[in-house]
């Protein structure tokens, strides 16, 4: 039986990790994001900026247009733009 290799759940919410627990000192910080549809969507950006060294969580969320980040440290927003680019879509910039 092929096992669902989906990162999305049921209300179309994603995750880029397997339960691994926040930090007690780990920033948090979130950023509006054009372009977003569909769980894909979340998927391919939470999966990108998953990639920026320090990242432990991403929560991309289509209706809302919010991705929410989590770090050990501040992240470069060059960075997060170049990541969200690299996935096809648009950073606005922090809210």
């Amino acid at each position: 039986m092929a096992e669902n290799s989906s990162c999305c759940t049921p209300d179309n919410s994603c995750h880029t990790g397997g339960g691994t627990a926040v930090q007690a000192d780990a920033v948090t910080t979130t950023y509006k994001v054009t372009g977003m549809t569909c769980g894909h969507c979340e998927g391919a950006v939470s999966s990108e900026i998953g990639e920026i060294a320090g990242v432990s969580a991403v929560q991309a969320v289509a209706s809302t247009g919010l991705v929410t980040i989590t770090s050990e440290a501040p992240l470069d927003e060059a960075e997060v733009r170049a990541a969200v680019d690299e996935a096809g879509y648009d950073l606005v910039g922090q809210v």
